[in-house]
């Protein structure tokens, strides 16, 4: 498996997009024992659900890839991203939908007051260049949902329209975009050959 220096990864839910983040965080630590990963997760308990799928997601993960560190990181992914990013060190950053979830539909009503677009167009901008400049690999997750239906109300429509042009915008700072269909890889994007 060639590993890119930066890869976004596509697909709609139970798709295979996260297997294959870990499949890349595995094959990676295997070829030197001197490597490490580490996946910056975005999601947030604001419920019991929730807390039982991030619990159950992280014991599986560590079945997986035991050498996989997580580290949660709900809206500040350039910042995480820098600091975590080494020659030796890839970082998986799962999911980006659930990262502008947090900023244009937070679950908490306190996080109303200091988040929204505008904060959220800055950190992205700020992901934008802080993936171009990352030290190791960067593997990111995301759902591609502009597939089906028009959604029905102006907000669902916003998330849809937000959703698709942070993909549009990460496969264009990427080297290697990928969709995920049924557990398969179809490659939109390689690297350039130098």
């Amino acid at each position: 498996m060639n590993i890119s220096p930066s890869e976004l990864i596509l697909g709609g839910q139970k798709s295979g997009k996260s297997a294959r983040a870990e499949n890349i965080a595995r094959h990676w630590l295997a070829q030197d024992l001197t490597r490490r990963a580490v996946l910056i997760a975005t999601a947030q308990a604001w419920d019991d659900e929730m807390t039982q799928r991030i619990q159950r997601h992280q014991q599986d993960r560590a079945l997986r890839v035991p050498g996989l560190a997580t580290r949660e990181e709900p809206l500040y992914l350039a910042h995480a991203l820098r600091e975590c990013s080494q020659a030796n060190t890839l970082v998986v950053i799962d999911c980006m939908t659930l990262w502008l979830t947090n900023f244009l539909m937070p679950a908490e009503p306190a996080f109303n007051a200091k988040l929204g677009m505008d904060a959220f167009d800055q950190q992205a901008k700020d992901l934008i260049a802080a993936i171009t400049q990352a030290k190791g690999p960067v593997v990111l997750v995301s759902n591609e949902i502009g597939l089906g239906v028009i959604p029905l109300g102006a907000q669902v429509r916003q998330f849809v329209d937000r959703l698709g042009g942070l993909n549009q915008a990460l496969a264009a700072a990427c080297q290697r975009v990928t969709l995920m269909s049924a557990g398969l890889p179809l490659t939109l994007k390689e690297p350039h050959e130098i």
